[in-house]
Protein backbone atom coordinates (compact mmCIF):
# COMPACT_ATOMS: atom_id res chain seq x y z
CA UNK A 1 0.00 0.00 0.00
CA UNK A 2 1.18 3.53 -0.71
CA UNK A 3 2.67 5.57 2.08
CA UNK A 4 0.31 7.63 4.22
CA UNK A 5 0.49 11.35 3.59
CA UNK A 6 0.04 14.30 5.90
CA UNK A 7 0.73 14.89 9.56
CA UNK A 8 -0.13 13.21 12.83
CA UNK A 9 -0.36 14.06 16.51
CA UNK A 10 2.14 12.68 18.99
CA UNK A 11 2.31 13.39 22.70
CA UNK A 12 5.78 13.62 24.17
CA UNK A 13 7.04 13.89 27.74
CA UNK A 14 9.54 16.71 28.04
CA UNK A 15 11.00 15.40 31.30
CA UNK A 16 10.07 13.46 34.40
CA UNK A 17 8.29 15.11 37.29
CA UNK A 18 4.71 15.94 36.31
CA UNK A 19 1.92 15.19 33.87
CA UNK A 20 2.12 18.89 33.04
CA UNK A 21 5.33 18.04 31.17
CA UNK A 22 3.35 16.25 28.46
CA UNK A 23 3.04 18.23 25.24
CA UNK A 24 1.45 17.65 21.84
CA UNK A 25 3.46 17.91 18.63
CA UNK A 26 2.53 17.67 14.96
CA UNK A 27 4.84 15.36 13.03
CA UNK A 28 4.95 13.84 9.53
CA UNK A 29 3.22 10.49 9.21
CA UNK A 30 6.01 7.91 8.88
CA UNK A 31 6.25 5.49 5.97
CA UNK A 32 7.26 1.84 5.97
CA UNK A 33 10.65 0.80 4.66
CA UNK A 34 11.49 -2.73 3.62
CA UNK A 35 10.59 -5.16 6.40
CA UNK A 36 8.42 -2.63 8.27
CA UNK A 37 4.74 -1.84 8.72
CA UNK A 38 2.91 1.33 9.73
CA UNK A 39 0.27 0.99 12.44
CA UNK A 40 -2.55 3.51 12.76
CA UNK A 41 -2.61 3.55 16.55
CA UNK A 42 -6.22 3.54 17.71
CA UNK A 43 -5.68 3.33 21.47
CA UNK A 44 -3.04 3.09 24.16
CA UNK A 45 -3.15 2.24 27.85
CA UNK A 46 -1.40 3.20 31.06
CA UNK A 47 0.60 1.03 33.44
CA UNK A 48 2.18 1.73 36.81
CA UNK A 49 5.59 2.01 35.14
CA UNK A 50 4.33 5.06 33.25
CA UNK A 51 3.40 6.74 36.52
CA UNK A 52 6.70 5.68 38.09
CA UNK A 53 8.58 7.39 35.25
CA UNK A 54 6.53 10.52 35.74
CA UNK A 55 7.48 10.51 39.43
CA UNK A 56 11.18 9.83 38.72
CA UNK A 57 10.90 6.44 40.45
CA UNK A 58 11.44 4.14 37.45
CA UNK A 59 14.70 2.13 37.47
CA UNK A 60 16.90 3.38 34.66
CA UNK A 61 14.84 6.54 34.26
CA UNK A 62 13.75 7.71 30.83
CA UNK A 63 15.08 9.74 27.95
CA UNK A 64 13.62 13.26 27.66
CA UNK A 65 11.12 14.19 24.96
CA UNK A 66 10.10 10.61 24.20
CA UNK A 67 6.62 9.48 23.24
CA UNK A 68 5.47 7.63 26.39
CA UNK A 69 3.47 4.43 27.01
CA UNK A 70 4.51 0.85 26.37
CA UNK A 71 1.07 -0.42 25.35
CA UNK A 72 -0.97 0.31 22.26
CA UNK A 73 -3.16 -1.27 19.61
CA UNK A 74 -4.24 -0.32 16.13
CA UNK A 75 -4.65 -1.26 12.50
CA UNK A 76 -1.93 -1.86 9.93
CA UNK A 77 -2.28 0.75 7.17
CA UNK A 78 0.95 0.19 5.22
CA UNK A 79 3.12 -2.86 4.62
CA UNK A 80 6.71 -2.55 3.47
CA UNK A 81 8.39 -4.72 0.88
CA UNK A 82 9.14 -8.24 2.05
CA UNK A 83 6.61 -8.35 4.91
CA UNK A 84 4.65 -11.60 5.02
CA UNK A 85 3.51 -11.76 8.65
CA UNK A 86 0.70 -9.17 8.32
CA UNK A 87 -1.35 -7.36 5.72
CA UNK A 88 -3.18 -4.04 5.55
CA UNK A 89 -6.26 -4.07 7.80
CA UNK A 90 -4.90 -6.48 10.41
CA UNK A 91 -5.59 -5.49 14.03
CA UNK A 92 -2.46 -5.66 16.14
CA UNK A 93 -0.76 -4.73 19.40
CA UNK A 94 2.92 -4.47 20.18
CA UNK A 95 4.68 -6.94 22.44
CA UNK A 96 5.96 -5.18 25.56
CA UNK A 97 9.46 -6.62 25.42
CA UNK A 98 11.19 -6.16 22.08
CA UNK A 99 12.71 -9.25 20.52
CA UNK A 100 11.46 -11.64 23.21
CA UNK A 101 9.81 -14.17 20.95
CA UNK A 102 9.81 -17.27 23.16
CA UNK A 103 11.88 -19.06 25.77
CA UNK A 104 14.25 -17.07 27.97
CA UNK A 105 14.04 -13.31 28.15
CA UNK A 106 16.73 -11.32 26.28
CA UNK A 107 19.39 -9.80 28.51
CA UNK A 108 18.41 -6.25 27.56
CA UNK A 109 16.06 -4.43 25.25
CA UNK A 110 15.08 -0.77 25.05
CA UNK A 111 11.54 -0.58 26.48
CA UNK A 112 8.90 1.45 24.69
CA UNK A 113 8.12 4.73 26.36
CA UNK A 114 11.26 4.97 28.46
CA UNK A 115 14.24 4.54 26.13
CA UNK A 116 12.50 4.43 22.75
CA UNK A 117 9.32 6.10 21.52
CA UNK A 118 6.14 4.53 22.84
CA UNK A 119 2.53 4.34 21.68
CA UNK A 120 0.98 7.73 22.57
CA UNK A 121 0.92 8.72 18.90
CA UNK A 122 -1.41 8.35 15.92
CA UNK A 123 0.94 6.35 13.64
CA UNK A 124 3.88 4.11 14.49
CA UNK A 125 6.43 2.29 12.33
CA UNK A 126 7.05 -1.23 13.60
CA UNK A 127 9.01 -4.36 12.85
CA UNK A 128 6.15 -6.81 12.20
CA UNK A 129 7.93 -9.47 14.24
CA UNK A 130 7.26 -7.33 17.34
CA UNK A 131 3.50 -7.28 16.75
CA UNK A 132 0.73 -9.70 17.70
CA UNK A 133 -2.72 -9.98 16.15
CA UNK A 134 -5.44 -9.20 18.71
CA UNK A 135 -8.80 -10.96 19.19
CA UNK A 136 -11.52 -9.69 16.85
CA UNK A 137 -14.15 -9.26 19.57
CA UNK A 138 -12.11 -6.68 21.49
CA UNK A 139 -12.30 -2.94 20.95
CA UNK A 140 -8.99 -1.21 20.34
CA UNK A 141 -9.19 0.28 23.84
CA UNK A 142 -9.55 -3.21 25.32
CA UNK A 143 -6.81 -4.61 23.09
CA UNK A 144 -4.44 -1.82 24.13
CA UNK A 145 -4.47 -3.16 27.70
CA UNK A 146 -3.15 -6.59 26.70
CA UNK A 147 0.64 -6.15 26.24
CA UNK A 148 1.81 -5.40 29.78
CA UNK A 149 -0.90 -6.22 32.33
CA UNK A 150 -2.44 -9.09 30.40
CA UNK A 151 0.77 -10.85 29.42
CA UNK A 152 2.24 -10.32 32.91
CA UNK A 153 -0.77 -11.99 34.49
CA UNK A 154 -0.60 -14.83 31.97
CA UNK A 155 3.08 -15.39 32.71
CA UNK A 156 2.37 -15.38 36.45
CA UNK A 157 -0.16 -18.19 35.98
CA UNK A 158 2.10 -20.19 33.68
CA UNK A 159 5.87 -19.86 33.48
CA UNK A 160 8.03 -22.89 34.30
CA UNK A 161 5.31 -24.40 36.55
CA UNK A 162 1.87 -23.79 35.02
CA UNK A 163 -1.08 -23.84 37.37
CA UNK A 164 -3.74 -26.48 36.86
CA UNK A 165 -7.52 -26.45 37.10
CA UNK A 166 -8.46 -26.72 40.78
CA UNK A 167 -5.37 -24.86 42.02
CA UNK A 168 -5.83 -21.64 44.00
CA UNK A 169 -4.24 -18.24 43.52
CA UNK A 170 -4.27 -15.07 45.61
CA UNK A 171 -4.51 -11.73 43.83
CA UNK A 172 -3.85 -8.39 45.52
CA UNK A 173 -6.05 -5.38 44.85
CA UNK A 174 -7.97 -4.45 41.72
CA UNK A 175 -5.39 -2.96 39.36
CA UNK A 176 -4.71 -4.15 35.85
CA UNK A 177 -2.50 -7.18 36.50
CA UNK A 178 -4.60 -8.43 39.43
CA UNK A 179 -7.88 -8.17 37.53
CA UNK A 180 -6.36 -9.85 34.47
CA UNK A 181 -5.01 -12.64 36.69
CA UNK A 182 -8.49 -13.16 38.13
CA UNK A 183 -10.15 -13.22 34.72
CA UNK A 184 -7.59 -15.51 33.09
CA UNK A 185 -7.50 -17.85 36.07
CA UNK A 186 -11.27 -18.37 35.94
CA UNK A 187 -11.04 -19.24 32.22
CA UNK A 188 -8.59 -21.99 33.19
CA UNK A 189 -10.61 -23.44 36.08
CA UNK A 190 -8.37 -21.98 38.79
CA UNK A 191 -9.81 -20.87 42.14
CA UNK A 192 -9.21 -17.24 43.06
CA UNK A 193 -8.99 -15.47 46.40
CA UNK A 194 -8.72 -11.69 46.00
CA UNK A 195 -7.96 -8.87 48.40
CA UNK A 196 -9.32 -5.36 48.10
CA UNK A 197 -9.83 -2.16 50.06
CA UNK A 198 -13.58 -1.65 49.80
CA UNK A 199 -16.87 -3.50 49.71
CA UNK A 200 -17.71 -1.92 46.35
CA UNK A 201 -14.55 -3.29 44.75
CA UNK A 202 -15.21 -6.61 46.49
CA UNK A 203 -18.58 -6.77 44.75
CA UNK A 204 -16.95 -6.17 41.36
CA UNK A 205 -14.33 -8.85 42.01
CA UNK A 206 -17.06 -11.35 42.91
CA UNK A 207 -18.92 -10.46 39.71
CA UNK A 208 -15.77 -11.30 37.75
CA UNK A 209 -15.67 -14.71 39.40
CA UNK A 210 -13.53 -14.38 42.53
CA UNK A 211 -14.34 -17.32 44.81
CA UNK A 212 -13.45 -15.41 47.97
CA UNK A 213 -12.69 -11.73 48.61
CA UNK A 214 -10.92 -10.35 51.68
CA UNK A 215 -11.20 -6.69 52.63
CA UNK A 216 -7.68 -5.98 53.89
CA UNK A 217 -8.83 -2.87 55.75
CA UNK A 218 -11.16 -5.04 57.82
CA UNK A 219 -8.77 -8.02 57.99
CA UNK A 220 -5.17 -6.81 58.42
CA UNK A 221 -3.90 -10.41 58.68
CA UNK A 222 -5.30 -11.24 55.26
CA UNK A 223 -2.49 -13.67 54.47
CA UNK A 224 -3.50 -15.92 57.34
CA UNK A 225 -7.15 -15.54 56.33
CA UNK A 226 -6.36 -16.59 52.76
CA UNK A 227 -4.56 -19.67 54.05
CA UNK A 228 -7.52 -20.47 56.29
CA UNK A 229 -9.83 -20.30 53.26
CA UNK A 230 -7.81 -23.11 51.64
CA UNK A 231 -8.31 -25.40 54.62
CA UNK A 232 -5.04 -24.11 56.12
CA UNK A 233 -3.08 -25.60 53.21
CA UNK A 234 -2.15 -22.30 51.57
CA UNK A 235 -2.58 -20.93 48.07
CA UNK A 236 -0.58 -22.33 45.17
CA UNK A 237 0.48 -18.93 43.89
CA UNK A 238 0.40 -15.31 45.00
CA UNK A 239 0.30 -12.70 42.24
CA UNK A 240 2.35 -10.22 44.27
CA UNK A 241 2.04 -6.78 42.70
CA UNK A 242 2.66 -4.53 45.71
CA UNK A 243 6.03 -5.33 47.29
CA UNK A 244 7.39 -4.53 50.75
CA UNK A 245 4.02 -3.50 52.22
CA UNK A 246 2.41 -6.88 51.46
CA UNK A 247 5.19 -9.45 51.15
CA UNK A 248 4.95 -10.57 54.79
CA UNK A 249 1.26 -11.43 54.45
CA UNK A 250 1.84 -13.02 51.04
CA UNK A 251 4.39 -15.36 52.61
CA UNK A 252 1.82 -16.37 55.22
CA UNK A 253 -0.75 -17.15 52.52
CA UNK A 254 1.28 -19.37 50.20
CA UNK A 255 1.59 -23.13 50.56
CA UNK A 256 5.03 -24.66 51.22
CA UNK A 257 6.78 -25.39 47.95
CA UNK A 258 4.52 -23.20 45.85
CA UNK A 259 5.24 -19.79 44.36
CA UNK A 260 5.18 -16.04 44.87
CA UNK A 261 5.13 -14.33 41.48
CA UNK A 262 6.87 -11.02 42.13
CA UNK A 263 5.59 -8.43 39.68
CA UNK A 264 5.49 -4.87 40.89
CA UNK A 265 6.70 -2.47 43.52
CA UNK A 266 3.65 -0.33 44.24
CA UNK A 267 5.09 0.30 47.71
CA UNK A 268 8.68 0.88 48.74
CA UNK A 269 8.31 0.45 52.50
CA UNK A 270 6.68 -2.13 54.70
CA UNK A 271 7.10 -4.57 57.55
CA UNK A 272 10.30 -6.53 57.84
CA UNK A 273 10.04 -10.11 56.66
CA UNK A 274 9.90 -12.68 59.43
CA UNK A 275 12.96 -14.81 58.69
CA UNK A 276 11.20 -17.98 59.84
CA UNK A 277 8.44 -17.48 57.25
CA UNK A 278 11.08 -18.12 54.58
CA UNK A 279 11.68 -21.70 55.72
CA UNK A 280 9.06 -24.06 54.30
CA UNK A 281 7.62 -21.22 52.29
CA UNK A 282 7.35 -20.78 48.56
CA UNK A 283 9.88 -20.11 45.87
CA UNK A 284 9.86 -16.65 44.34
CA UNK A 285 9.91 -15.80 40.65
CA UNK A 286 10.28 -12.33 39.21
CA UNK A 287 7.91 -11.70 36.30
CA UNK A 288 9.23 -9.47 33.51
CA UNK A 289 6.01 -9.34 31.46
CA UNK A 290 6.36 -12.08 28.79
CA UNK A 291 7.31 -13.21 25.31
CA UNK A 292 5.47 -12.93 22.02
CA UNK A 293 4.60 -16.61 22.38
CA UNK A 294 3.06 -15.88 25.80
CA UNK A 295 1.05 -13.07 24.22
CA UNK A 296 -0.22 -15.30 21.43
CA UNK A 297 -1.08 -18.13 23.84
CA UNK A 298 -3.01 -15.71 26.05
CA UNK A 299 -4.88 -14.28 23.07
CA UNK A 300 -5.95 -17.78 22.07
CA UNK A 301 -7.64 -18.28 25.45
CA UNK A 302 -9.18 -14.79 25.37
CA UNK A 303 -10.52 -15.51 21.88
CA UNK A 304 -11.78 -19.02 22.67
CA UNK A 305 -13.49 -17.93 25.90
CA UNK A 306 -14.72 -14.59 24.51
CA UNK A 307 -13.11 -12.90 27.52
CA UNK A 308 -13.38 -9.11 27.71
CA UNK A 309 -10.71 -7.13 29.63
CA UNK A 310 -11.96 -4.69 32.25
CA UNK A 311 -11.44 -1.08 31.16
CA UNK A 312 -12.42 1.37 33.90
CA UNK A 313 -12.15 4.57 31.87
CA UNK A 314 -11.25 5.79 28.40
CA UNK A 315 -9.74 9.26 27.99
CA UNK A 316 -9.40 11.12 24.68
CA UNK A 317 -5.84 11.64 23.52
CA UNK A 318 -5.92 15.36 24.33
CA UNK A 319 -6.67 14.46 27.97
CA UNK A 320 -3.66 12.18 28.42
CA UNK A 321 -2.47 14.19 31.43
CA UNK A 322 -5.84 13.60 33.12
CA UNK A 323 -5.46 9.87 32.48
CA UNK A 324 -2.12 9.93 34.32
CA UNK A 325 -3.71 11.80 37.23
CA UNK A 326 -6.56 9.31 37.40
CA UNK A 327 -4.04 6.47 37.52
CA UNK A 328 -2.31 8.23 40.40
CA UNK A 329 -5.62 8.54 42.28
CA UNK A 330 -5.89 4.73 42.56
CA UNK A 331 -9.67 5.03 42.26
CA UNK A 332 -9.85 2.89 39.13
CA UNK A 333 -10.79 -0.79 38.75
CA UNK A 334 -8.93 -2.70 36.04
CA UNK A 335 -7.30 -0.62 33.30
CA UNK A 336 -7.21 2.94 31.99
CA UNK A 337 -7.12 3.47 28.22
CA UNK A 338 -6.62 6.42 25.88
CA UNK A 339 -8.56 6.68 22.60
CA UNK A 340 -6.62 8.09 19.63
CA UNK A 341 -9.66 8.65 17.38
Amino acid sequence: MAAQEGTMRSIRLEKEGSADNLYTVTEPIPSAQRGEVVVRVKASSLNFRDLAMLKEEYPGGMKPDLIPLSDGAGEIVEVGEGVRRFQVGDRVAGNFTKEWFSGRRPTYTEPYGSHSDGWLTEYKVMNPELLVEVPDHLTFEQAATLPCAGVTAWNALHGPSPLMAGDTILTLGSGGVSVYALQLAKQLGINVISTTSSNEKARKLKELGADEVINYNETPNWGEKAKELTGSVGVNRVVEVVGPATIQQSLKAVAPGDELSLIGVLSRTGDKIDYFDLFGSASTRTIGVGSRQDFENMNQVINDKNMVPVVDSVFPMEQAAEAYRYLDSQKFFGKIAISHD
